[in-house]
Formats: structure tokens, C-alpha cells, sequence
């Protein structure tokens, strides 16, 4: 007998998920412009009052490198500042449930973020990041795991010292864009690395696309299994081929419950261009058409999960509105397709009914709701040979 409720098929399958939002950071780092402080101040806000509780807020690393975030104190200051708590209390939005997080990829960057919060307007949550596939960590970071892992541990400690928690992120899980192929167990064991020096939680990210459906089942399985607490995991996708859904439901069978994602489905690589002058970045883009890719779309995410009849804490609406300003803001069609097409309209759309129908069911003598020739019945029936198989018999 076939099974048909889904979560009967997928016991792990959640029924409440959270979904952050890294619009302001990482959604940001890919533009070759700079986006405005205010911008960044009003998405934060806007995105927070429409149910976001987990906001990336901006990264803490050398701004020579990375100018796109040389306001990242004025951000920071701005999302604890008395003006804006009011504003949460006024909408009643729960100030204390807020994480605000900030990217920290090296030591450097994390002893910034332990000053900030020494002086009250430091992040909740930082992360560190090492790559499965060696030179993607030294394009990253400029070390070898080795090292890197040495300076992890350090700043776990630094971090804990004052009340700042560390998300250990695991790169390139299903592939890297300088060597390729990667093994889904070295992902498993990097996370346990992670865990066994004092990291918070875990951001799995596939950083380029790669990440195919199946894949991701049988990855976060395998995480479960090892580590079975869904709210230690996040599932991080980029969106280059079109299949990122795919892989949000694969992630969604194997019991994932944390997401997240940029509106617009802006981000990737930092730029290496800003305005009119060329910058450091991370260095040459990995992808032929810089253009064209970014993170999973915040929008589309959001109304899957949505349509899937998952809790998520969004007011849906409001984040469609957000992503449609954001095309503005940054000056060109972006990836989502919800924005233009919205949510699937479950009353139907009766304003698009055509007139008559009514009078030719009266003429014909049949019932309002038949469905088929009365003097059929009730229920079909099929006969021996039907299909094309059957008709090729």
C-alpha cells in the first residue's frame, strides 16, 4: 500500500523551520557598487520586522579588502540602538530573540568583534569558515587548515570570554570551484572538528551550486545521524543552475530546520571591483559570468516553505514587497520569481472568470458542480486494456 502523507515518508521532515537572513552581508559582498548605510540600516530593519530573528548583519574583516563593509561599526551600532529597540517594541518584535551575527574569517576580525561588544554594540554570533578542498581555504583565508584550525580554537576562546558565540562553517561540502569533486565524509568530520573546539553551531554551505539534491540527502542523513540535533545545522546553497529547491527539499527529508538566504538571491564571491576602482576582493571570481549567480532566494525559499504548510514566522507578503524594493536598489532584475508571480492563491482568482457559464449549465439541463455526462458512472471504470501499453497488447 502506497504511503501518501508526507511526513510519514519523511519522519525527519520539520514542521517549524527558521530562516535568517543575509542580505546585508553576504548578499551584499557580491555588488560592485556600494550599497548605501541606510539601505543596509533599512533591509536590516524591514526584514526584522517581517519575522526575520537571525540577521547577518555585515563582516568585521580588513576593509581594504572588502570596502563594501567599511560602515560595519555604524550598522552594528545602529541595530543596538535604543531608537531601534522602540521600534521593535512598538511592532512587538521580541528585541531579546534577535542574533545579530558578523563575519569573521580571521583572528584579526574576531578580536574587533570582542572590542565591539566590550563596548555594547558587538555581535551576537560570528563566524569562521574552513573549506573542505585545501585551496579553496587558502584563497579564503591565506593559511592551511592546519593553522587555521590553531586560530579557530584561540578565538573560540576569546569569543566565550565575553559572551560571543562562534558558528564554525564548513565549506565546499559538494564540491569546490578550484579542485572539484570533495568527500561528503571529510564535511562530517570537519563538523565534528568544529564542535570538538567549542563551536556554537554549524553553517554547511555549498559556496558555488554544486550541491545536487541527492547529495544533499545523503550529506545532512549522514550529519544527523552523528550529530542528531537539527537546530546545531544550517543549510547554506548558492543557486547557480536553477536547482536550489531541489536541494532546500532534500535538506527539508533529511530533517534540516535552519536556512537561510538573501533577498533577490544576491551574493557570492566578495567583489574585486567596487564603484570605479578595482579592490582586493578574495580575488579572481570563480565564476564565468559573475552576473549571473548568488545565494538561494529568500523570496522563493520563503513561499515554498510556505506552500509546503512549514511555520516559519514571516509575514510573506511583507518580505515579496522588501524584494521588490531591492531591485531598485540595486538597479536590475533580480532571481526571484516569486516577487513577480507571488504565492499560489488557494480561493482561486475569480476576477478572471468568464461570463455565461451559469446560463449554458441551466440550458443544458445539467447540475451546478457535474462533472461529467449525467448518465455516466459514478466512478470510472478501466477496462482490461488501457495505455499505451495496454493498446500496443
Amino acid at each position: 500500500m502506497t504511503e501518501y502523507d508526507y511526513w510519514n515518508i519523511f519522519p525527519r521532515m520539520p514542521r517549524k523551520v527558521m530562516i535568517g537572513d543575509i542580505t546585508i552581508r553576504d548578499g551584499f559582498q557580491h555588488e560592485e557598487k556600494f550599497i548605501s548605510t541606510a539601505s543596509k540600516i533599512f533591509y536590516g530593519e524591514e526584514i526584522i520586522l517581517a519575522g526575520c530573528r537571525e540577521l547577518e548583519v555585515t563582516n568585521l574583516g580588513n576593509p581594504a579588502a572588502i570596502p563594501q563593509f567599511r560602515d560595519a561599526e555604524t550598522v552594528l551600532a545602529h541595530f543596538r540602538s535604543d531608537g531601534f529597540k522602540k521600534r521593535c517594541a512598538r511592532q512587538n518584535v521580541p528585541y531579546d530573540e534577535l542574533v545579530f551575527s558578523a563575519v569573521t574569517i580571521r583572528e584579526s576580525a574576531v578580536d574587533r568583534a570582542v572590542e565591539l561588544k566590550k563596548r555594547g554594540i558587538g555581535p551576537d554570533r560570528v563566524l569562521m569558515m574552513v573549506s573542505t578542498d585545501p585551496e579553496h581555504h587558502f584563497a579564503n583565508s591565506g593559511t592551511t587548515l592546519s593553522q587555521y584550525w590553531r586560530e579557530a580554537e584561540r578565538c573560540i576562546r576569546k569569543c566565550d570570554d565575553v559572551g560571543i558565540k562562534m558558528c564554525g562553517v564548513v565549506s565546499t561540502i559538494w564540491g569546490s570551484p578550484i579542485s572539484g569533486a570533495t568527500l561528503l565524509e571529510d564535511a562530517v568530520e570537519f563538523t565534528k572538528r568544529w564542535f570538538s573546539i567549542g563551536a556554537y553551531d554549524i553553517e554547511h554551505a555549498d559556496h558555488d551550486g554544486s550541491a545536487s539534491a541527492a547529495e544533499v540527502y545523503r550529506y545532512f542523513s549522514m550529519i544527523l545521524d552523528a550529530m542528531p540535533d537539527p537546530e546545531s545545522h544550517l543549510c547554506h546553497l548558492h543557486e547557480t543552475k536553477r536547482v536550489a529547491s531541489s536541494s532546500v527539499l532534500a535538506a527539508l527529508h533529511a530533517g534540516i530546520s535552519r536556512f537561510e538566504g538573501t533577498l533577490g538571491g544576491l551574493g557570492g564571491q566578495p567583489a574585486n571591483f567596487l564603484d570605479d576602482c578595482p579592490v582586493r576582493g578574495t580575488g579572481e571570481y570563480y565564476y564565468r559570468d559573475h552576473r549571473y549567480v548568488g545565494l538561494v532566494t529568500l523570496e522563493d525559499l520563503l513561499v515554498q516553505i510556505d506552500e509546503l504548510g512549514i511555520e516559519h514566522g514571516y509575514e510573506v507578503d511583507r518580505v515579496l514587497w522588501l524584494g521588490n524594493r531591492m531591485e531598485k536598489t540595486i538597479g536590475r532584475r533580480l532571481r526571484s520569481e516569486a516577487i513577480y508571480n507571488g504565492r499560489t492563491e488557494k480561493g482561486g482568482n475569480p476576477q478572471f472568470r468568464r461570463r455565461g457559464l451559469g446560463k449554458l449549465i441551466e440550458r443544458e439541463g445539467e447540475k451546478p458542480g457535474q462533472l461529467v455526462p449525467a448518465e455516466w458512472p459514478l466512478r470510472a471504470v478501466l477496462p482490461e486494456r488501457w495505455g499505451r501499453r495496454g493498446w500496443k497488447a
